[in-house]
């Protein structure tokens, strides 16, 4: 019986293309290049499976692949807003992710970019590696101290409760949230939160501001010119979830007119383009969106992928099926 062939849209860690290789006719990326549309398509064309990031845009357009060969995308990933849902539904085509192995990683960056932001440290190091430090003194780099602030976390998922776990037990921090659909109270108690009645009220009180919430239809913007002006001019964003649930233009705006004090980014809304405000300010961290970013993660978010498809080829359904 011929293998399944499958195509990879990206580099993936080295162990798990070695365990696809060994059980499917797999075609990688090689020099890990973003993939047109054109190529997509010609993928979904040829492979039994297509195994996308969230770099890759699958769009309505990408979908309308005719002959369509792919049954299933197996997304590395736990964000799967860069897939048409409907458009992939339509085709029959079944879509998963990998939620879970990301986890921590995520929460760790989180909290990365909170303390990062507080304490000035991005603005510190590029100081000291320009050689413009002269040493030490009272009043040098003044900043924002973390222990015993309140944290306010939008949305109530999986990181978020690691976030809560690191700033309540590591650092004192009072937390607040706001969730449409919150977890059990039992939770909430363990992680001495207290829920919010609505999402503005978290915004008012906190000291740092946290977004976990998938990007939709109804999220876009979620963090508009408006509700940053409700936020505290001492308080700072901090945003690793999907960069379009903050409307950046508008979170440019309070920075440089000091409604807010600072931000710590992951994600971007035109990703990987950055604008060039942002970059040119120092009351914000920039990373490249390393919330998963350890080998231990990706690794793990490869084979929770592959285990997708492996159940999708034996007639079984998938843990991870989106849709």
């Amino acid at each position: 019986m011929a293998r399944r062939k499958v195509i990879v849209t990206r580099r993936w860690p080295e162990e798990v293309e070695k365990e696809l290789k060994s059980l499917y006719d797999v075609k990688l990326n090689e020099d890990d290049h973003p993939m047109s549309v054109a190529e997509l398509q010609d993928a979904l064309r040829s492979a039994d499976a297509v195994l996308p990031t969230v770099s890759d845009k699958i769009t309505a357009d990408v979908l309308d692949a005719n002959p369509l060969c792919t049954k299933i995308l197996g997304n590395f990933g736990v964000g799967f807003n860069h897939i048409d849902l409907d458009a992939a539904m339509a085709r029959g085509i079944i879509v998963t992710n990998t939620p879970d192995v990301l986890t921590d990683c995520t929460a760790d960056i989180a909290m990365i970019l909170l303390l990062m932001v507080a304490r000035r440290a991005g603005e510190g190091e590029r100081h000291l590696r320009s050689k413009s430090w002269t040493g030490w003194r009272p009043t040098h780099m003044l900043a924002t101290k973390v222990s015993g602030k309140t944290l306010g976390l939008v949305g109530m998922g999986r990181i978020a409760k690691a976030v809560a776990k690191r700033a309540h037990f590591g650092f004192d921090m009072r937390i607040l949230f706001y969730d449409p659909y919150p977890p059990p109270k039992e939770v909430v108690a363990n992680l001495g939160a207290e829920p919010c009645d609505t999402f503005d009220e978290v915004l008012r009180r906190a000291d740092f501001v946290s977004v976990h919430c998938p990007a939709t239809k109804e999220t876009r913007h979620l963090i508009n010119a408006a509700r940053l002006a409700s936020m505290k001019p001492t308080a700072f964003l901090i945003n690793t979830s999907r960069g379009d649930v903050v409307d950046e233009k508008a979170l440019v705006s309070a920075l440089q007119d000091g409604t807010i004090a600072g931000a710590g980014l992951d994600v971007y809304e035109t990703e990987p383009k950055v604008s060039e405000e942002l970059l040119a300010m120092e009351n914000v961290v920039l990373l490249p969106h390393l919330g998963s970013a350890s080998r231990e993660t990706r690794v793990a978010m490869g084979m929770r992928a592959l285990d997708n498809i492996k159940a999708f080829f034996a007639g079984k359904t998938p843990r991870d099926k989106v849709v």
